[in-house]
């Protein structure tokens, strides 16, 4: 009776097993399906938005050349260049705000800290390009919408606005044992001592997922990008490049060159999760053992 017990029990395991995997194989193979596509399209041959196969009928890397050597139309070396400028400064500048703002809100008690909280999470309800208007005027009246300057905008604009999203990091710092900082205090170390070497080592993860995120915001942003650059074609970014592709007057030839662009454009937060991965999966374990 027992073992008869154990069998039906394993026998309903298995099969819900079975079951939970042929649903994840599923879900995975439609998740694949447009990445397929747009690299198929990317080595398509034939041009033009339409084709009534799947599979392209011929393949080319002619895409990928003509994406970077036909600069006469849309440039798009430029508008990476531009992009990767823009991305690394307000990464660098982004996760520096968030990090600040978090351990300020974890560790510290001062006046209006809840009321600011209570005031960070009403105003992250509200999408950021409702201000984009306003935005744009406080930078024209500082000269800042015209010519090399626009990188600058951009940049500012992606940064100022990082300190409200404290609130994932602040938790993870939560986390963290404030008997270190107490300990770490008696010794005579200082606020920004424990900051930067004891709370940041141990802080792996959320540096990482800050890291990223601050990285990904500008370097897929258009709506931002395309006010504040405007007709200004030296300053344009990839999302605002790849949107151009896609007008009537270039889509039939600049089609392929878009899915390409589209590939192109993966590459560097591809590189990034790849590198910082390694540091991610470190940090978790850290925090497990300790």
């Amino acid at each position: 009776m027992e073992k008869e017990k154990h069998v039906k029990l394993h026998g309903r395991r298995l099969f819900v097993n079975v079951l939970v995997h042929i649903l994840l194989a599923v879900m995975a193979f439609i998740w694949v399906i447009p990445i397929v596509w747009i690299v198929l399209t990317s080595l398509r041959a034939e041009k033009g938005s339409y084709v009534s196969t799947f599979f392209p009928k011929s393949y080319t890397l002619d895409n990928y050349i003509q994406l970077f050597t036909n600069t006469n139309i849309l440039n798009f070396p430029k508008m990476f260049t531009n992009t990767l400028i823009i991305a690394i400064f307000t990464c660098i500048i982004s996760t520096f705000f968030v990090l600040s703002v978090s351990y300020c809100m974890s560790r510290l008690r001062f006046k209006f800290r809840k009321p600011y909280m209570n005031l960070a999470m009403i105003l992250t309800l509200f999408p950021g390009f409702m201000s984009m208007m306003a935005v744009y005027y406080i930078l024209k009246v500082f000269n800042l919408t015209e010519g090399n300057m626009i990188r600058v905008s951009l940049i500012l604009v992606y940064s100022a606005c990082s300190g409200l999203g404290f609130y994932i990091a602040k938790g993870f710092f939560d986390t963290i044992p404030k008997s270190i900082d107490e300990a770490a205090l008696i010794d005579g170390a200082s606020r920004w001592q424990i900051f930067t070497k004891i709370t940041i080592p141990l802080s792996k993860p959320i540096i990482i997922y800050t890291v990223l995120t601050s990285f990904i915001g500008p370097w897929v942003d258009f709506i931002f990008a395309k006010v504040i650059c405007r007709a200004n074609a030296d300053q344009y970014t990839v999302a605002i490049g790849l949107w151009n592709m896609l007008q009537k007057e270039y889509i039939h030839n600049w089609y392929t060159c878009f899915a390409a662009g589209a590939v192109v454009v993966s590459v560097p937060i591809a590189i990034l999760f790849v590198f910082m991965q390694r540091y991610y999966v470190e940090g978790m374990a850290g925090a497990v053992k300790g």
